[in-house]
Order: C-alpha cells, then structure tokens, then sequence
C-alpha cells in the first residue's frame, strides 16, 4: 500500500513541476531564447519537483518491499 502512495505521490510532484514548465514556454513569446528559458528553469524551485517526482517514482518501482505482508506489488 505504501508503494502505491509513493507511485502515485512521485508522479503528482512530477506533474505539478511540468506544469510549471510548460507554463514558463510562455516567456519564449516575449523574446527569451531557449538559453535563458533554461537558465529561468534552473533557478526556479517548483520546477525541481520533475527531478523529485522521477526519484520517488523511480524508488518505488524498483525498491522490493516487505514480503511478510502478503503483498508483492
């Protein structure tokens, strides 16, 4: 049941920061190049969620649970 959580909690962190992301392709319409449109993206923190979001996903798929509780998700 934990696994689940953390599945379903890494790609909730992994959506909200793409949506951020995707949100700030909007400043390529007011004259920022693909240079400083990354550079924004680095320095801000809601889009460190994608990376977090991928950490968490990523652990609980790949990290095998206890087998004393019956389930094997």
């Amino acid at each position: 049941m934990t696994r689940i959580f953390f599945f379903l909690f890494g790609f909730g962190l992994m959506t909200l920061g793409f949506i951020y992301a995707i949100s700030y392709l909007n400043l390529l319409n007011f004259g920022y190049n693909l240079h400083d449109y990354v550079n924004f993206i680095i320095k801000r923190v809601e889009c460190y969620f994608i990376i977090i979001g991928f950490i968490i996903l990523n652990l609980s798929i790949y990290i095998k649970g206890d087998k004393n509780n019956g389930l094997y998700l």
